[in-house]
């Protein structure tokens, strides 16, 4: 009952007071959300749709949401199956999740991942290692892969 009221309330707040560039909302049951992050301005990333799935557990909040990319990026953080290498999304020892964070929080966490790769952190090494020492090169795929799958 306790994670019913607070997705409620968590999806109330995000509906009326969003956080810039982000929306949410259900997709048929309460505990399948999708969102949409829109890309950074100055980033390779600017003017990108990007579609996220939410699954939120039956331990939520004491469980993190598991939140994937459903449109492919072109991330160090980021897999080609959508998954997103961010501290927060884990429970502690490896992770950062807590119980006062929630949907909002997160969904900024990752649009700000979005601007500022974590390298030393990846997901995929070929591309975090593009990133590190051919920022150019990572620039050009990273904008070819937003206009490619994310451009409206």
């Amino acid at each position: 009952m306790q994670r019913a009221s607070r997705l409620t309330r968590e999806l109330s707040l995000l509906a009326t007071e969003p956080p810039p560039g982000i929306t949410c909302w259900q997709n048929g049951q309460l505990d399948d959300l999708r969102a949409q992050i829109l890309g950074g301005v100055d980033t390779p990333y600017e003017k990108g749709i990007f579609n996220l799935e939410i699954i939120v557990p039956e331990r939520y909040p004491f469980e993190p949401p598991k939140i994937r990319f459903l449109t492919p990026i072109y991330h160090p953080n980021i897999d080609s199956a959508g998954r997103i290498c961010l501290d927060v999304l884990k429970l502690p020892p490896k992770g950062a999740w807590r119980p006062s964070l929630n949907i909002s929080t997160l969904l900024t966490s990752i649009q700000l991942l979005m601007a500022e790769p974590n390298p030393d952190d990846p997901l995929m090494a070929n591309i975090s290692s593009e990133y590190k020492y051919n920022k150019q090169l990572f620039l050009l795929n990273a904008r070819e892969w937003t206009e490619k799958y994310a451009g409206q």
